[in-house]
């Protein structure tokens, strides 16, 4: 791989220097400041010689000293950079004091970024660029250069993140979109590794996902109730911890291995959640996607008691069909088995799933994701296998200050194969019917974050979320809300 990070990072300072020239100007400018810039005469007569003399009634000589708009200096400091004059470009974006014309503000802090970048400094670069994004995240100029930055950290999955915001942004020179596309065909070629690690709290008004319905009637003699679980009430904590290793076969193929350990712990034991699962297998890329073949294992835990696992195979396709638009394919086939004889003896089977998933965006800081499948569910007694279709879809933004928000509503629908028996109200009595059971979920959440608030590459995230099922089975349905607190990885 080491040779194609060195024709990365040759490409890199090549073309970072000609987007300069390309495509010059953060954005359009406003009024000139008013506050003015003093520096020594001596120098004064070099900055006259890069501005071809400009006018005397833009300056005025005074006691050795000039005074000019803190728009020009930064006019100037701009094109010392791009001479690669830093020293002096460095004395004049910082002695100019703080104005109130956000533009201009802008631009110095743009070319201190630039000096900072060019000189190899990225991390300083880097910070840069995220403040100015905090507080204007729809600069596509800015957001290019912070990828730029991080390709040249070799942090690609960081890289191709902003890359794809930036590929959406309107008036993009032509020149600079195919230098775009290189450096996502540059970015996809060297992400073999990543490691994730989220971790939060989260209340749960219904952790066992228990009805509120009540059956109340009449069985025989007697008149009463059926005691029926109850919605329970807890707070839980969460762990996601996971990763991926991509060994390099050639330019376009790798042997991609992951693994995620997923952890549910809440103060009601009962219902603790442990979840692990691993996948390795060969992946193809090129220019515009990827495949990913790839044997599967998972095992799960629940109530820190052996629950199930299984194991087969998948396959991920993605393709990107345009700059903004981009689009997944995913195919899986499961065998699962449970550890208790009991749940062994009705449940143990195949899962077949299919999965789409198709991303848009619409500018630099908005885009949608749409979200549907079909699984299939076997089972050794038909009245669990089920069929189950689901869609969602998805709308994020990043916002100014830092916040970015994430909006989805989710929909899914159940149909068993045959019917069992289930407890019911009939006029007034109580009585067990045959049924065959057909549910509708649905779900909405929306998690906001804020990149102001930055911990060690971390940053928390708020999401609130509400899900109700609906069911011909009484008995099946319920609601539940949970308030989900988490620090997650920043790109």
């Amino acid at each position: 791989m080491g040779y194609k990070i060195l024709k990365m990072k040759r490409a890199f300072f090549v073309i970072s220097l000609a987007v300069f020239t390309i495509y010059p100007g953060i954005k359009s400018w406003g009024a000139n400041s008013n506050t003015p810039l003093v520096m020594e005469s001596s120098y004064m007569d070099h900055v006259k010689t890069e501005q071809n003399k400009k006018k005397k009634s833009n300056t005025q000589k005074k006691d050795n000293t000039v005074t000019m708009s803190a728009l020009d200096a930064v006019k100037i400091a701009g094109q010392l950079v791009d001479a690669g004059d830093y020293d002096q470009a460095t004395r004049i974006l910082t002695m100019m004091p703080q104005t109130n014309n956000l533009p201009v503000e802008i631009e110095r802090w743009y070319l201190i970024a630039q000096m900072a970048q060019r000189q190899g400094d990225y991390d300083t670069a880097i910070k840069i660029y995220r403040k100015i994004l905090d507080d204007q995240p729809d600069l596509v100029k800015i957001r290019y250069e912070l990828a730029l930055c991080y390709m040249a950290k070799q942090q690609w999955y960081r890289a191709d993140y902003h890359l794809r915001l930036a590929m959406a942004g309107a008036d993009i020179p032509p020149a600079v979109k195919q230098q775009m596309m290189y450096f996502r065909w540059i970015a996809r070629q060297n992400k073999n590794w990543n490691v994730w690690f989220n971790f939060g709290a989260a209340p749960d008004s219904n952790v066992n996902q228990a009805s509120d319905y009540e059956l109340c009637g009449v069985y025989g003699a007697f008149s009463g109730c059926a005691n029926t679980a109850k919605p329970v009430k807890a707070i839980g904590y969460n762990l996601l911890l996971g990763g991926n290793y991509e060994f390099v076969l050639g330019d376009h193929w790798r042997w991609k291995n992951d693994a995620n350990v997923y952890a549910n712990i809440y103060d009601y034991h009962d219902y603790d959640d442990l979840y692990l699962s691993a996948s390795t297998g060969p992946r193809y890329i090129w220019s515009h996607g990827d495949v990913w073949l790839a044997g599967v294992a998972a095992r799960r835990w629940y109530g820190w008691e052996k629950y199930n696992w299984s194991y087969g195979a998948k396959l991920d396709t993605n393709y990107d069909w345009t700059r903004k638009l981009s689009t997944g394919l995913s195919f899986k086939v499961l065998d699962n088995k449970y550890d208790n004889d009991d749940y062994a003896s009705i449940l143990n089977g195949q899962t077949y799933s299919t999965s789409a998933r198709i991303s848009y965006s619409l500018d630099a800081t908005k885009y949608i994701i749409l979200r549907g499948g079909v699984d299939r569910d076997t089972a050794k007694r038909d009245y669990y296998a089920d069929w189950r279709y689901n869609a969602s879809i998805g709308f994020g933004s990043e916002l100014p200050w830092g916040f970015h928000a994430y909006l989805e509503p989710y929909f899914s629908w159940t149909n068993y194969d045959a019917s069992r028996y289930f407890v019911v109200v009939e006029d007034s009595y109580l009585m067990q019917k045959k049924m065959t059971e057909h549910d509708f979920i649905q779900r909405y959440a929306l998690s906001l974050s804020n990149n102001k608030f930055d911990v060690w590459g971390f940053v928390p995230t708020l999401t609130f979320s509400y899900t109700k099922r609906n069911s011909n089975v009484k008995t099946r349905e319920y609601d539940k809300w949970t308030l989900e607190f988490t620090m997650q990885q920043r790109f």
